[in-house]
């Protein structure tokens, strides 16, 4: 339904679940400051973590998905530095609506870091022979 192009952002404030298709646009843009009929889908948490409910424009209107967990809160991803949202990709709202919590971003980044370093070492001490040696 939702191509995998599309942008996903996380609202960074819990909002109240009893709002609808215009509560969440108006939201969207005082909270997320996105337009939103963009295209982009954008994801917000009720206070207590149990719900999540999604907004995108897919053109003609708007659509909603809502879901609660039976047990457990959704475990989103906070955003950095002050921004009002997080971005996140097809693969981390799959999980998210699994109610699995994501891996840290920081952790994740400290790992490619780290990997990044490692190549870059073999490749260094890997002796390079000479042509036509």
């Amino acid at each position: 339904m939702v191509p995998l192009s599309t942008r996903i952002f996380v609202c960074a404030q819990p909002v109240d679940m009893r709002r609808s298709f215009t509560g969440l646009a108006q939201a969207t843009r005082e909270l997320v400051e996105q337009d939103p009929s963009s295209g982009a889908l954008f994801i917000f948490a009720g206070k207590r973590g149990d719900s999540i409910k999604a907004l995108w424009w897919d053109k003609t209107g708007y659509a909603i998905l809502y879901k609660r967990l039976s047990r457990g809160v959704f475990r989103l991803p906070a955003a950095v530095g002050g921004a009002k949202s997080a971005i996140i990709d097809a693969r981390e709202l799959a999980l998210i609506l699994e109610g699995i919590e994501l891996p840290s971003r920081r952790r994740r980044m400290k790992t490619v870091a780290k990997q990044a370093r490692k190549e870059a070492l073999r490749a260094f001490e890997t002796p390079t022979t000479a042509p036509g040696a």
